[in-house]
């Protein structure tokens, strides 16, 4: 795939239904009981390996366009299919359904594809074992193995601030015998399930660093309106920024606060970014933005902030390059264990557009001059959707152009990104 320089960006747009949201429609509507219906439902390779697993867990989901309708099997009513659910490129899936399972009756192996294979499990696997759950996973990676187990409430403190590590022992809590189970995080992290579990009748507390739920007899079924993904919506708002003459509408955003960093550290560079129209959707805040141009200052990213935007760090790097001074990046090295070492991938895209792009053990400086990288290159995406993204739009702000290989990848969370992306570009 190939991206052509664009002198602006400009018009207006609604992106797919949040992914993460997504992902939890499918599995606590596979808990609930009867039928769940979630409306802009983001149809991706990943959130479609969600609906085909809770299918073969005696779920059953249909997908019609953005509208998911999830038979419910119960709280307890899942079972274990005879051969190993796969769980595709997807670690939301992953992580999340061993949380599901660990408390259902039968033995459940979840596999994944090359890349998904390599990401750690134990990270969730440790945690979930302190309530009882009995999980195996192969040398600290897929394939996982849970056999069903009788679980106990547990006061869990992650060792990595992750909404899936969050997630997964909140789902497994559920089903514990009695009392609150109870996640203390180092930071806060992203909080759709805590939120969601609450719109299903669950008795669940949640403060920026703590979570609590109780068990459940049963979950009352979901009818729910999916916002659009700001993660999908974060390369369109970097473009903007970035070109002069741009006026970029992004209609129904998702903006919970715990997924919308990105904003505030480009707010803190000095973006144009208007937050409008605000109103609740399914139980979570959405808005509409409008993006215009304008002059950054370089910012430092604190650990405390990374959860914040970890699916837009990539996107901060580039936007660093266009700002006066230097940027510095700390306290993310989750990003070295997502679909690619996120950090390295950054810099092996950033760097021959001649942008000044250095990696630390966790995280990037980035020395950034105010004015269009050449461009004129191919560059690898590494099979990362966040990365192909991350190249599209340097394409876009380059004086050259960039020839991506494995732009494919895109299709992961956003399978019409590069349609949009040219419909929006002037030229």
């Amino acid at each position: 795939m190939r991206v052509e320089p664009a002198a602006a960006v400009a018009g207006d747009l609604a992106v797919p239904g949040d992914k993460s949201i997504s992902h939890r429609a499918l599995l606590i509507g596979a808990l609930a009981d009867g039928e769940s219906v979630a409306r802009g439902f983001g149809a991706s390779e990943d959130t479609l390996a969600t609906a085909a697993a809770v299918t073969a867990l005696g779920a059953p989901a249909e997908v019609d366009g953005d509208v998911v309708r999830i038979h419910g099997a119960g709280l307890h009513g899942l079972r274990a299919p005879e051969g190993p659910i796969d769980c595709g490129n997807a670690g939301t899936l992953m992580r999340l359904l061993t949380g599901v399972v660990a408390g259902q009756d039968g033995r459940f192996v979840l596999t994944g594809d090359e890349s998904l294979s390599r990401r750690p499990q134990e990270r969730v696997a440790e945690p979930l074992r302190r309530l009882g759950a009995r999980i195996e996973t192969t040398d600290g990676h897929a394939p996982v193995m849970i056999d069903g187990a009788a679980l106990a409430p547990a006061k869990v403190e992650p060792e990595a601030a992750s909404a899936q590590v969050k997630s997964a022992v909140l789902l497994a809590g559920l089903q514990a015998s009695d009392g609150p189970t109870i996640v203390v995080e180092r930071h806060p992290t992203r909080d759709h399930t805590e939120r969601m579990l609450g719109a299903a009748g669950a008795r669940v507390t949640s403060s920026p660093r703590q979570a609590s739920v109780w068990p459940a007899e049963r979950l009352r079924p979901l009818d729910l309106g999916i916002p659009g993904d700001f993660s999908s919506a974060a390369p369109f708002v970097a473009a903007a920024t970035l070109l002069a003459g741009s006026s970029l509408r992004i209609h129904g955003v998702g903006v919970n606060p715990t997924r919308t960093g990105f904003l505030t550290v480009l707010e803190r560079m000095g973006a144009r970014i208007a937050v409008f129209n605000r109103r609740s959707h399914g139980g979570e805040p959405v808005a509409d933005l409008e993006v215009t141009h304008a002059e950054l200052t370089a910012t430092e990213i604190r650990p405390a902030e990374v959860p914040l935007l970890v699916d837009e760090l990539p996107l901060f790097a580039l936007v660093a390059a266009f700002a006066r001074g230097e940027s510095v990046l700390r306290g993310a090295e989750e990003l070295r264990v997502k679909e690619s070492d996120r950090l390295e991938a950054v810099k092996d895209v950033l760097r021959p557009l001649g942008i000044r792009v250095e990696t630390t053990a966790d995280g990037l400086r980035v020395r950034g001059v105010p004015s269009r990288p050449r461009g004129g290159v191919t560059v690898d995406a590494h099979g990362d959707h966040r990365v192909a993204m991350l190249a599209a739009v340097a394409g876009l702000v380059s004086r050259e152009g960039v020839e991506i290989e494995g732009a494919d990848s895109v299709a992961v969370s956003y399978p019409e990104f590069f349609a949009v992306l040219d419909a929006l570009a002037l030229r």
